[in-house]
């Protein structure tokens, strides 16, 4: 098996390292990762100007671009063999909620999913967490799981993690999006030049977090398991606002 290491933390991240080495002992890697801290992302790719890869010293290639842009470039020319699967991270925090809507360790799962193979974002919860290991771990037992038991070819696993030792890990549960209040207000300075600028302010603290959600199995210990999908289409609501769209000539 061939797979593709990506994140967007950038291609020095302690993290992705740490995934790099976890994978390795059981498949072909491949890391194309940004040259710099690309989070927040989400699913931008670049058009309006070319990108450049390079080799890094560490063995990985870096790119000026987003990870969405890193992706594609591996699966559309870049490496010589098309990669079998996607895997992002170790994100540096987690990526629960909303968050999955910004993070480019998301993006980056996403933009494998037509390569015939589940893709996987893994993250490491906390503001300045530590245990790697932790999640590398967690990263093979999630790779063996999908050797073994086959998921559908277009799912889109979101890994969490939480920062404690393995020997602390309580297990995996599957899990929904929990949801966050809205993100605190904006941070207002000035530069040196006395004009406004402004800093986007912290995500807002948790909402929507009983039992079930990622943020609960996170806080109780546990890795949570959250299968995304890409199309958003909200089928409930399909006829309601067929009968709500007015009618020819009207």
């Amino acid at each position: 098996m061939h797979i593709l290491i990506s994140n967007d933390d950038g291609y020095l991240a302690e993290g992705l390292a740490a995934l790099a080495g976890a994978l390795r002992k059981h498949a072909d890697i491949s890391v194309v990762a940004p040259d710099k801290n690309r989070s927040a992302a989400s699913n931008s790719l670049t058009l309006e100007m070319p990108l450049r890869a390079y080799p890094a010293d560490n063995g990985f290639v870096k790119v000026d671009g987003t990870p969405t842009d890193c992706v594609h470039l591996a699966i559309t020319g870049l490496l010589t063999h098309e990669p079998d699967m996607v895997f992002a991270g170790i994100n540096h925090g987690s990526n629960l909620g909303d968050d999955v809507l910004y993070s480019g360790t998301v993006a980056a799962a996403t933009e494998g999913r037509f390569l015939g193979l589940p893709a996987v974002a893994i993250s490491l919860a906390g503001n300045n967490p530590s245990h790697f290991d932790t999640a590398a771990h967690v990263a093979e037992v999630i790779l063996k799981q999908l050797i073994s038991k086959p998921l559908p070819q277009d799912t889109i696993l979101n890994v969490n993690v939480p920062d404690i030792s393995i020997t602390d890990l309580k297990g995996y549960q599957a899990t929904r999006l929990g949801q966050r209040h809205k993100s605190e207000p904006v941070i207002t300075s000035q530069d040196p030049r006395g004009r406004t600028i402004y800093w986007v302010g912290p995500p807002g603290a948790e909402q929507d977090a009983g039992p079930g959600t990622d943020f609960y199995a996170i806080n109780s210990g546990y890795v949570s398991v959250t299968p995304l999908q890409l199309d958003l289409t909200w089928y409930e609501r399909l006829n309601a606002l067929a009968a709500w769209l007015p009618r020819e000539g009207e």
